[in-house]
């Protein structure tokens, strides 16, 4: 395949690059050979390309970091309550009711698959449930929708409700290792015969629910498990205030620390939250890491799935330290955290993301006041982040987190695009909710004036991040196979 137009991606933090009038080629197996001017390049000599519209974009997927699949089925509810609490009234019961009924997880399943590909997601991290065959089914329709999915089934021995808990320790880390190595067998398989030049896109990835629910001895046989199969590994660290004093009154220790002693923090771990994380939060750390959690995640290579949403509800009096993880240069991507977060669109999380981070900043303000104006933040950065800054985690941030090659567009990464259509090609009126005025009267006078102006800017793309939603989105490519939409 070759594609012509205009390319969008952030290789950096807070970069934003802009390619006009473009060539991308990609071979049978779904990789990029190519990435270069149309102008100069003689790819147009051998090759017809596929062009994309006037008004149109190609922007690598967004990557969702933390979502609960079987919690799909009451997303929107319960958000009133405590986190421990609703896990008790809503999330348990939701996970066990799909254990029960195979057909309804499939259901379930199959229109989430569904909505994260209208929502441009290319890549999820799931947390399933207890039982293996309804995380083979939700394997299963990952694998059938097309995107690139980490399956984890949830491991549990003991603090949860007598009907959802594995026997014992050694039940629990036997069955992680079952049903990883059933998925492998699974997922392996080609779902149809244009993909069977293609790599897997579904794989296992071992999940601790979170350390209340796991005693040391099951996580200690997780991270060797983790080890020995090079599995990714995924939970919850220091999401809530009461979640965080449960751990250190029962435990009488941190999150982190606890999960760097069963070697569950490793360069294959995402951990969602970690909202009650701080530099200042001397206790939680190793002496290594110069009493900063931060600097020791970056030191084992362990990501952070941000979701601001749930972070909202369930750690309303804290707010993450974003600015301070990525000054650290931890791995930080977004997490919609389906259903401690009402919406499963990355695009919600990355307003989000900017709005809690701006509020953060203001706070910071007003305590700069009545210290007279000491300056209390690291290297006294601006804790706010910028819409660039938050379509990087949506995007090159998540596949970093995820260790996958896709989230830009370069030579030898796989072809994994979403298309945005920002306006009408003929009337430059803008599509969805974008509204170009300007444009659209200039289209009308000046026809030639017209088709020589520059067809995406900065300020446009602002515009569609903003505002535009599933409207605006009209193809996607996952390893180069289209999974939505109809090539232009």
């Amino acid at each position: 395949m070759l594609f012509r137009g205009t390319f969008v991606q952030c290789p950096s933090l807070g970069e934003l690059e802009i390619f006009d009038d473009w060539l991308i080629a990609v071979d049978d197996s779904g990789y990029i050979t190519n990435f270069e001017p149309a102008q100069s390049s003689d790819l147009l000599r051998r090759n017809e390309p596929i062009n994309l519209p006037l008004g149109t974009f190609l922007l690598p997927p967004f990557n969702d970091l933390h979502l609960h699949a079987p919690q799909f089925l009451y997303q929107g509810n319960g958000l009133d309550l405590p986190l421990l609490e609703w896990l008790n009234q809503y999330a348990f019961k939701a996970e066990e009711k799909l254990d029960r009924d195979p057909g309804l997880a499939r259901t379930v399943y199959r229109r989430l698959g569904q909505r994260l590909i209208k929502a441009g997601t290319g890549a999820v991290c799931l947390f399933g449930t207890l039982k293996e065959e309804t995380n083979i089914i939700l394997a299963e329709e990952m694998q059938s929708a097309g995107i690139r999915a980490f399956v984890g089934k949830v491991s549990m021995d003991i603090s949860s409700r007598p009907s959802y808990i594995e026997a014992s320790s050694s039940v629990a880390i036997d069955a992680a290792r079952e049903f990883g190595e059933k998925l492998d067998r699974t997922c392996s398989v080609p779902s149809s015969t244009i993909s069977q030049s293609r790599p897997q896109l579904v794989h296992p990835v071992i999940t601790p629910r979170f350390v209340p629910t796991c005693s040391d001895e099951l996580l200690h046989g997780l991270g060797a498990l983790s080890e020995e199969k090079g599995w990714r590994v995924q939970s919850h660290m220091a999401e809530s205030s009461d979640q965080v004093e449960w751990v250190k009154k029962e435990r009488g220790d941190d999150d982190i620390h606890i999960f760097e002693k069963h070697n569950l923090l490793t360069p294959r771990t995402i951990q969602a939250h970690c909202t009650y994380l701080s530099p200042s939060s001397a206790s939680l750390a190793s002496q290594r890491s110069s009493q900063d959690p931060f600097m020791l995640l970056h030191h084992l290579g362990t990501a952070i799935a941000h979701c601001p949403l749930s972070n909202i509800y369930f750690s309303a009096s804290r707010a993450f330290c974003l600015r301070e993880a990525l000054e650290a240069q931890v791995k930080v991507g977004l997490g919609t955290d389906i259903a401690g977060g009402y919406s499963l669109d990355i695009m919600s999380a990355m307003r989000t993301a900017v709005a809690v981070s701006r509020v953060r900043e203001g706070e910071r303000d007003r305590e700069r006041m009545a210290l007279q104006n000491i300056d209390t933040s690291s290297n006294g950065k601006s804790l706010a982040i910028d819409w660039k800054e938050s379509l990087f985690l949506a995007t090159l941030g998540g596949a970093r987190a995820l260790g996958v090659e896709s989230g830009v567009f370069k030579i030898g990464a796989p072809f994994d695009a979403q298309q945005i259509r920002l306006f009408n090609s003929s009337t430059r009126v803008g599509a969805g909710a974008l509204d170009f005025f300007e444009m659209e009267i200039e289209a009308g006078r000046n026809q030639e004036k017209y088709h020589k102006q520059t067809c995406i800017t900065k300020e446009m793309i602002e515009r569609w991040w903003c505002i535009g939603d599933e409207r605006n989105r009209e193809a996607m490519w996952v390893q180069g196979i289209e999974i939505l939409g109809s090539s232009p």
